[in-house]
């Protein structure tokens, strides 16, 4: 009997013929060549947090938990102009949640991240997560080099042009040294198509601290000042989460974080060290994840009407803690939610959609379908991975959170995406989406390219799934 794989929340499913956990690149070649020899596909899956059909396979499903590990840059290979002091080699299938501490250990930090660290670095990197704060790039922006094993059982080194190994320096056996803008630029977001990652290096900063304040506002007084010459320029981490239906005085609350760095503190009491106590319980409504179920698909009226006191809750004038303490949302990541995401440029056109959304919630809330969780808001830098969601542009990602099983949820959530269409807006490849063959080319400028490389990478088809299928890719 074949095994059966099942993302997270158990919402999306496959049979692949087989799951294997390779622990080497040489097991990632041979297992490519065997998968070609027999005529079957491969995906990997990294930590299963995907909504959407990426991680879906027919043939072998990888399983990426055994190619963990983290150390610094080998100097010997480096170019002399390069600073290896900030570079780590990190293994595909190493989880945030072991990253971080492991980084830490050595005075180290990644720049940003998202609020949640289960997934695996590849899994972050291919699909282009992120955190916020409009002076920070996604994921595949702090990649400076990656191995990966190609089609044919090709053992890749890809690099930017100037990247930073040193072709006279570079002597590792079986593996191919490209440095290539074009395909170091499709590589860093590859979707899980162009290869098998092995492991990748990231440019990192010393160990610094955060000091998280959230304080409630609304959507009618913060939407003008969504710029970058307004509060998104000013340095720091910043997002907002919105509640989507307007309370007695017509307007939508609005909980408002900004995360600075800040000195480490040598005398800060335990207290600080911590979120307070209300804010977790409030962040996770607080029911258990069966109730909340039942009530969002039985009375979701009742989840909603809590929102405000909800964010509320959660607001905090001073939270202090190590970077990536702050950056992790805490007990809310616990809660069973699905969720799409849609990036759309910093432009006017991000406060318009939101604009859209709020008025679709209230015109759905009237037909008994609501929204059953605040949604959030973050400003992500102009990335230069070609299927990134922020390719060249200054990019919101409006993250719309719904709890699992929801009373019409996905009807809801297809309905933004088409509603937000015509502003140009670019889905989350790993959260729900209803991305067809057609819409690639026509939101990516360099879809094309990426095309080529994908050819190049996956001639053979080998890594090929249904969501390369329903996307247009194979």
């Amino acid at each position: 009997m074949s095994p059966v794989w099942k993302n997270h929340t158990g919402g999306q499913r496959c049979d692949p013929v087989e799951i294997v956990r390779p622990r080497t690149l040489e097991e990632l070649v041979e297992l490519v060549n065997r998968a070609e020899q027999e005529g079957k596909t491969l995906r990997a899956a990294g930590a299963r947090h995907s909504w959407s059909d990426i991680a879906l396979t027919r043939g072998i499903m990888v399983e990426p938990d055994d190619l963990s590990s983290v150390e610094l840059a080998d100097p010997a290979e480096l170019r002399p102009e390069t600073d290896g002091s900030r570079l780590a080699w990190v293994g595909s299938g190493t989880h945030l949640s072991t990253l971080n501490p492991r980084l830490e250990e050595l005075g180290l930090a990644l720049t940003n991240m998202g609020g949640y660290d289960a997934q695996t670095i590849a899994g972050v990197i291919s699909t282009s997560t992120h955190g916020s704060g409009l002076a920070f790039g996604p994921f595949p922006d702090a990649v400076r080099s990656l191995e990966l094993v190609a089609c044919r059982g090709r053992a890749l080194r890809v690099e930017p042009a100037n990247g930073p190994t040193d072709p006279s320096k570079f002597a590792a056996p079986g593996v191919e040294l490209v440095q290539d803008d074009e395909r170091f630029a499709a590589a860093i977001c590859g979707l899980g198509t162009l290869g098998l990652l092995y492991r990748v290096m990231l440019e990192v900063r010393e160990r610094f601290w955060l000091k998280e304040v959230r304080t409630l506002s609304t959507w009618e007084k913060v939407r003008s000042t969504l710029t970058p010459e307004g509060v998104l320029g000013e340095p720091g981490h910043y997002e907002l989460f919105v509640n989507p239906y307007a309370g007695d005085d017509g307007e939508h609350r609005v909980l408002v974080t900004m995360r600075t760095d800040t000195p480490e503190p040598h005398d800060l009491p335990e207290d600080k060290l911590e979120r307070h106590p209300l804010t977790e319980l409030e962040s996770s409504l607080p029911i258990t994840g069966v109730i909340l179920r039942f009530l969002a698909r039985h009375l979701p009226s009742l989840i909603a009407g809590r929102f405000d006191s909800v964010l509320e809750g959660m607001t905090d004038d001073d939270y202090t803690n190590v970077s990536y303490k702050v950056f992790n949302i805490g007990e809310a990541n616990a809660l069973p939610a699905d969720s799409m995401e849609l990036g759309i440029a910093v432009d006017g056109r991000h406060v318009e959609a939101v604009d859209r959304i709020l008025k679709i919630a209230a015109e759905r809330a009237k037909e008994g379908i609501y929204h059953t969780s605040p949604f959030s808001l973050r400003f992500v830098a102009p990335s230069r991975a070609y299927a990134s969601m922020m390719y060249e542009q200054p990019t919101m990602m409006i993250e719309l959170i719904m709890v699992t099983g929801s009373r019409g949820e996905l009807a809801l959530l297809y309905g933004y995406e088409e509603a937000l269409a015509d502003l140009g807006v670019r889905p989350h490849w790993g959260q729900f989406n209803a991305l067809k063959p057609s819409q690639p080319p026509r939101l990516y400028p360099m879809w094309d390219r990426w095309m080529a490389v994908a050819r190049d990478f996956n001639g053979s088809g080998v890594f090929s799934s249904p969501f390369t299928e329903r996307v247009g890719i194979s």
